[in-house]
């Protein structure tokens, strides 16, 4: 073969091999093209999904959430605003099937989010608090259990945020409680002439059982509301729970001494509750 037969199958190879270039840049050039144009129309429906979500609209705003999350599965706002659609829907208490799938959804677009981005805190808050709300009614205490683990996957994160620190409080507390209320109900029941009332203390023959099931419970509950306390010290709401969950360790001891100073610890902090209040409210509104 030539130098002239070789250039001319070179030149021809090349002006192939430019021909199927260009062919694959012009596929590459639309698809960019056309996926910049779903991400613009994207945008504009998760703006259009926002301005319904402010106003109250979320069936409308779950529409335009949807179809930005369609359009750019990327776009993390839309999954975001997405899922808090649906859980700013749910009717904590409310029976229907609806209402529950409802909820179900909320969790499992914070779950996709999590899936892509395990450490984003607004997934993870966001299910915490949805299974938080979920397990009042009808009373769930594996919900709550599993609520408390996406708060202590935020304090792994960010361990100088007090509100999950707030929230495991709350949820230990409510375990506790309603255990106690439980418990003297049934105690009640079987001592028709021996009744205790709320006020009064454990009777010995099931202060021990309590102690064992939610005495490490009440433990932690105080431990984590500390914490919140000592980060935002006038943390008012995480005050009244500490002082509740002091009302249910006293009811955990036999010392009566020991008793009353918890319930000292409790009274106390009733009146620093007051206090931040009042101070709260004595101090000008700031200007927006």
């Amino acid at each position: 073969m030539t130098h002239a037969s070789l250039a001319r199958t070179d030149a021809s190879q090349s002006a192939s091999w430019f021909r199927r270039a260009a062919a694959v840049l012009a596929v590459f050039v639309v698809v960019a093209g056309f996926s910049g144009c779903n991400k613009l129309k994207a945008r504009d429906l998760l703006n259009k999904g926002v301005a319904a979500f402010k106003n109250g609209q979320y069936d409308a705003a779950v529409e335009d959430f949807k179809q930005a999350k369609d359009l750019d599965p990327s776009l993390l706002n839309a999954r975001l605003y997405l899922a808090t659609a649906y859980a700013s829907q749910y009717i904590p208490g409310a029976p229907s099937e609806q209402n529950k799938n409802i909820g179900r959804q909320a969790i499992q677009e914070f779950k996709d989010i999590l899936g892509t981005n395990p450490d984003n805190l607004s997934a993870i808050d966001g299910i915490g608090s949805i299974l938080f709300q979920m397990a009042g009614t009808p009373y769930d205490p594996k919900l709550f259990e599993e609520s408390k683990t996406y708060h202590q996957k935020h304090i792994q994160l960010k361990p100088e945020d007090p509100e999950p620190y707030y929230w495991i409080g709350v949820i230990d507390w409510t375990l506790a409680f309603r255990a106690n209320s439980e418990m003297r109900k049934e105690y009640n029941e079987k001592n028709i002439r021996k009744q205790v009332r709320d006020t009064e203390p454990l009777p010995a023959a099931i202060r021990g059982d309590y102690l064992a099931k939610y005495g490490p419970l009440i433990d932690e509950g105080i431990s984590d509301l500390q914490r919140a306390i000592s980060i935002r010290p006038d943390y008012d709401d995480a005050m009244a729970y500490l002082n509740l969950l002091y009302r249910r360790k006293a009811d955990t001891v036999a010392s009566a001494d020991e008793r009353a100073s918890l319930l000292k610890q409790a009274d106390d902090l009733v009146d620093r509750v007051k206090e931040v209040k009042q101070k709260r409210a004595s101090q000008p509104t700031p200007s927006t």
